[in-house]
């Protein structure tokens, strides 16, 4: 059977960016480019991240929450 519903992409992997901080203790939020556009996720990390920051997704929590970690200079 062909599916033609790509929702189960999963974004681990992809690149994006922090659009409200995250902090030690809770979920922040991240513009992530997946799908041919651009999608919006909370997300958590090990540690706090600023606002602008590139990340990548490293795993996902649930549906719409992903954990993040910082992109190397």
């Amino acid at each position: 059977m062909y599916v033609t519903d790509d929702s189960r992409q999963s974004p681990v992997g992809a690149v994006g960016r922090v659009t409200v901080p995250i902090p030690t203790d809770g979920p922040g939020e991240v513009l992530v480019g997946l799908r041919g556009g651009s999608e919006v996720f909370a997300a958590w990390s090990a540690g706090p991240i600023a606002v602008n920051t590139r990340v990548v997704v490293i795993d996902t929590i649930s549906a719409r929450s992903v954990l993040v970690e910082p992109l190397p200079p």
